[in-house]
């Protein structure tokens, strides 16, 4: 595996759609390796390709249970909603309020190419919403209410919600 770097805000890979993904392949798992990798090196809870340079429909987050990798994912519903504070990998030293759904289902391929299917909630469904809106070419920033201190930011990860996971691996979902 490898430590990929992260390209910053300014990259014009961050302002396009990617590109579907349209089979998993060895190229392919070892950049989601390489992803989860880099992702834990920076520190994050959440990286899309974009974010290290390659346009293709890939994301990986790991809420706090271990990594989840997702090919094309898809928000098939969403309900709630809630003001939080987030933080992104590419753009570094910044926190901003952000209005996100509290509950979804995320629809893709796994790592190995299995339909999946995610209901989250909470911290999880956020981060999710966070990594899909890279591949759509939406930053944080593009979705902001405002600046966060950092002073807010140490609040806002004491109250952290707990997040809720129910993953479902079959056929044709």
């Amino acid at each position: 595996m490898a430590k990929l770097p992260i390209v910053k805000i300014g990259d014009p890979v961050l302002q396009v759609r990617a590109q579907e993904v349209p089979k998993i392949t060895k190229k392919i798992a070892k950049l989601i390796d390489d992803m989860i990798e880099t992702m834990y090196e920076a520190n994050g809870v959440g990286l899309a390709a974009p974010q290290v340079g390659v346009s293709q429909r890939i994301i990986v987050v790991d809420p706090g249970e271990g990594p989840v990798a997702l090919v094309n994912p898809v928000i098939q519903s969403a309900q709630g909603e809630d003001i939080d504070v987030e933080g992104c990998l590419s753009i570094p030293e910044r926190w901003v309020y952000v209005k996100r759904a509290t509950e979804i289902e995320v629809t893709g391929l796994n790592e190995k190419g299995k339909p999946v299917r995610i209901m989250a909630e909470g911290y999880f469904a956020r981060a999710l919403q966070h990594e899909i809106d890279h591949l759509d070419g939406i930053l944080m920033l593009d979705r902001s209410l405002g600046e966060a201190s950092v002073e807010e930011l140490e609040e806002a990860e004491e109250q952290e919600p707990s997040e809720s996971l129910e993953l479902q691996v079959g056929e044709g979902e």
